[in-house]
């Protein structure tokens, strides 16, 4: 998730490290903060792989600014992880969202589609946060409010989520 939200914001313009981390920390919020322990490093392992440019600027102050950009490898490889996102990346809300945020990348509406058709099914999947004899428990069966509030909202994000992906393949799917 890290490499595809820096390929991803690299992609649309050229940055420097505390920007780009500012921008993934926007798209992931406090569910998943980067550190710089982890983003430097990938930063570090894209520059070696030729997936990144790197050139100093001079900075506000005395310091120069490492202003990083996408090379024509570093698209590709974009492009090839919006085309074939992982499970995880398919089934989990914060990774899901990452790949959405950069699936416009991808030139071919038909492409865009078949990236949205695995989480339209993943969302159809019978699913709950609780079970009970291994069926899931649904809200106007949890045993307490709470449960059913987690439960009422994650039916409502699921219904609205799925209206959307329905809509949006449908939209890709018709000739442009």
């Amino acid at each position: 998730m890290l490499e595809l939200s820096i390929l991803g914001f690299l992609a649309e313009e050229p940055l420097h490290g505390y920007e780009l981390k500012a921008r993934i920390k926007a798209l992931s919020g406090h569910v998943r903060p980067v550190s710089d322990g982890a983003l430097y490093p990938a930063i570090t392992r894209l520059i070696k792989a030729g997936k990144l440019d790197e050139h100093a600027e001079p900075g506000a102050s005395a310091a120069p600014r490492r202003i990083l950009s996408l090379t024509g490898k570093g698209r590709e490889d974009l492009l090839e992880r919006l085309r074939h996102p992982k499970p995880v990346e398919i089934t989990d809300q914060v990774r899901f969202n990452t790949v959405l945020s950069f699936l416009r990348h991808l030139p071919d509406r038909r492409e865009q589609a078949e990236v949205l058709r695995p989480r339209l099914e993943f969302l159809t999947t019978p699913t709950s946060f609780f079970y009970e004899d291994g069926r899931p428990v649904r809200a106007e069966e949890a045993g307490d409010l709470f449960r059913q509030g987690m439960l009422r909202v994650a039916r409502a994000t699921g219904e609205a989520e799925r209206a959307w992906l329905t809509e949006a393949i449908a939209t890709l799917d018709r000739p442009s």
